[in-house]
């Protein structure tokens, strides 16, 4: 059964109104849903706990449930898909376990295997179909970086490249597998929280990083920056805040224009916690998190609350206009702007 939420959205002092539809496309599937890739307006792919991986090819509407034999008890955090055959996943925790898929998810190959106590891995972005990253909780005060030039085929232990001195308690996040961002010409953007808050920023595939020091809400393992996006190599937006206060909105969204080496406040802030962000086009973002869900439609600048349905995750398709939020028990929704 599907059920529609419409949400008029008025803003003050504005020559628009927006209209945005929720609709609820699955329910009470037993995962919690924390990874999401979307590919086009047809095809999107989600993973979560209890080793599920979900995927739809008809945008979102009707959804095929999979495990992969064998890891059927892993935490899938984050997940990379391609098309409707090819796709990359990895969990959190130990052992750590990247596998992939080239049959749609009928079979999976293990490509990684971690079984260090320590190993937590967190997010996972690919430049391209070849070339992609995975950053992990520091080891020895190291943050864990691999990279793949082969699609997921194999991947390179590359964590001695950052050399910068990361805070005793600072961490990545796998809340929502978007605590990276990528983008063309070797860019990535890496944000971390726990007692410290910093970005790692490269510019060529890895080799070799640069830290910003990024003033988001921080100083206990349960608060940080949760999610990054960039819209452009110098326009970006991170969100966060503290987890066990998730309607508290304290210094809980930052913006930079120049890269990510500084960050300013905005106007005004999200609504609460939110372990997810998206840029949807040049002037409208969403952020998400268990206390719901709130759009901007002037970069960032001020915020308003849209839903108050409990999400961890949202993306958009890296082709076309499609955008899912997911949360627990399986809840998947559409988002669509009117």
């Amino acid at each position: 059964m599907r059920a529609f939420l419409y949400i008029l959205l008025l803003i003050p002092f504005s020559v628009y109104s927006q209209t945005y539809e929720l609709s609820t496309v699955n329910t009470g599937t037993n995962t919690s849903i924390r990874g999401m890739s979307i590919v086009s307006d047809s095809i999107a792919w989600v993973s979560g706990s209890n080793g599920c991986i979900g995927k739809s090819t008809d945008g979102g509407k009707q959804w095929t449930w999979l495990k992969p034999k064998g890891y059927e008890k892993l935490d899938f955090r984050d997940i990379e898909a391609f098309d409707a055959n090819h796709a990359v996943i990895v969990n959190a925790g130990s052992p750590a376990y990247i596998l992939r898929t080239e049959d749609g998810g009928k079979n999976w190959t293990e490509t990684y295997k971690n079984l260090d106590s320590a190993i937590f891995l967190d997010g996972m972005e690919f430049w391209d179909k070849k070339h992609g990253i995975i950053f992990g909780d520091p080891i020895q005060n190291r943050l864990q970086l691999l990279i793949t030039d082969d699609g997921g085929c194999s991947w390179k232990d590359i964590s001695e490249r950052l050399t910068q001195t990361m805070a005793k308690g600072e961490a990545g996040f796998a809340a929502s597998g978007s605590g990276m961002k990528t983008l063309g010409g070797g860019k990535v953007w890496i944000a971390t929280g726990g007692t410290k808050s910093n970005i790692y920023a490269s510019d060529n595939y890895g080799l070799t990083w640069k830290k910003y020091d990024c003033p988001i809400l921080h100083g206990k393992s349960s608060t940080g920056a949760f999610s990054i996006d960039f819209y452009n190599e110098n326009q970006g937006i991170v969100v966060g805040g503290d987890y066990e206060k998730d309607k508290e909105n304290t210094n809980n969204v930052l913006l930079t224009e120049d890269g990510g080496k500084t960050w300013i406040k905005p106007s005004r802030p999200v609504f609460g916690y939110r372990s997810g962000v998206i840029w949807y086009d040049e002037k409208t973002c969403f952020a998400t998190g268990t206390s719901g869900t709130d759009v901007s439609r002037d970069g960032g600048m001020n915020w308003y609350h849209i839903s108050e349905e409990s999400f961890n995750v949202i993306q958009k398709g890296k082709k076309g206009n499609l955008v899912l939020l997911a949360g627990n028990k399986g809840l998947i929704y559409s988002l669509k702007i009117k």
